[in-house]
């Protein structure tokens, strides 16, 4: 027996929405199960594990104020070697780096011209002393025919005056022979101090000026460090003081010492110039930059380490560990220092105690959930 055909297009019909009927159900089921594993998902990523040096406490410490210093190393004991004479250089040997001791001769100017001038002068004077010994003559021979009463005493008057005058004329030439002697020594380079070369400034054959400068001298045994300071910060800063200097190729820092300040400031910048003494240090030369730290004294504040506060929001805070979760706090910002080389900083709006993610940690969301690690876990 045959269905009739509008019995079986029902059928088809009914078939077809059944199906359907099962294909939303079986989709509506994949997306709960996918919004589910997104929401076990998210909450696994809201969460983070914090190792045992990953938090950190805000403790009442001890701190080294310290004041960040900066600049070029000097030798405290350095010369020019001036040519004292003009004329030609001779004999100049050394060159940069090279080693003398005080009054070591480095070189000459040319003694042609000195020398002259030495045989002018003393044959000047030798001219002179033979006038004042005809002067002693003449007064001798006038003193005896005044006392034998031949002459007046006006002539032996106008003998004596011709003697001074003679003996003046002398004194005056030997003076100028001593001058040319004296400039023909200066002919002799000499180092005034122990050091080393740090510029050579003229050639062997060149004609120098007086006062021309022929060499650099430096004794890097003892070293200062020329740094600016603040007009507030120099008002802190004290003979005495210690400091500690980061220079490049070095692995260890250098301590330095502030021995002087100056009294007055730089024009235009008002800057205080100090100067940090520095012992002898293979490797260090003239010139050479330096940062560091001079340490003020000693101050007792709540703190926390630098890296430990965050400065991308505009008012600076912290991450503060409160019931299992992260909040963002606000903080005031003091006094800085160093505990055992660390860098620290004054906070204000934490109490004694409090718990907070170190710099290491990075930054996490407010309301991230934290999970200690056991103990033994890396």
């Amino acid at each position: 027996m045959k269905l009739p055909v509008k019995w079986i297009a029902l059928g088809l019909v009914a078939l077809l929405l059944v199906g359907g009927v099962l294909r939303a159900l079986q989709s509506r089921a994949a997306s709960k199960q996918a919004l589910e594993a997104q929401q076990a998902s998210a909450k696994q990523e809201a969460s983070a594990e914090l190792a045992g040096s990953d938090v950190l406490q805000a403790q009442t410490l001890e701190l080294t104020q310290v004041l960040q210093i900066s600049g070029a190393l000097k030798a405290v004991h350095s010369a020019f070697v001036k040519a004292r004479v003009a004329g030609e250089i001779q004999g100049l040997l050394l060159r940069e780096g090279d080693s003398v001791r005080a009054g070591q001769v480095i070189g000459r100017v040319d003694t042609t011209e000195s020398q002259a001038r030495l045989r002018q002068a003393q044959q000047q004077a030798e001219a002179a002393k033979a006038q004042m010994d005809i002067a002693q003559r003449s007064l001798d021979n006038n003193q005896s025919l005044v006392n034998q009463g031949f002459i007046s005493k006006t002539a032996l008057d106008t003998s004596q005056n011709n003697l001074a005058g003679a003996q003046a004329n002398y004194r005056a030439a030997q003076a100028a022979a001593d001058l040319a002697l004296k400039s023909l020594e200066d002919t002799v380079l000499r180092a005034p101090i122990d050091g080393q070369i740090a510029q050579r400034l003229v050639q062997s054959g060149e004609r120098v000026a007086v006062d021309a400068k022929v060499l650099e001298i430096v004794d890097l045994r003892v070293l200062e460090l020329e740094a600016a300071l603040g007009a507030a910060d120099s008002v802190r800063a004290q003979t005495g003081q210690v400091a500690q200097l980061r220079f490049e190729g070095l692995a260890q820092p250098v301590p330095a010492r502030l021995a002087r300040i100056n009294p007055t400031t730089v024009a235009g910048s008002r800057a205080v110039l100090a100067y940090l003494s520095i012992g002898a240090t293979q490797g260090l030369r003239q010139g050479l930059f330096a940062q560091g730290s001079l340490a003020l004294g000693q101050t007792r504040v709540l703190a926390v380490p630098l890296d430990a506060v965050r400065t991308d929001k505009p008012q600076p805070y912290v991450q503060r560990v409160v019931d299992g979760r992260v909040a963002h706090q606000d903080v005031t910002l003091g006094v800085s220092g160093e505990r055992q080389g660390v860098a620290m900083v004054e906070v204000r709006g934490l109490s004694e105690g409090s718990e907070l993610l170190a710099g290491s940690v990075g930054t996490l969301r407010a309301g991230t959930r934290v999970v200690r690690a056991k103990a033994g876990t890396p």
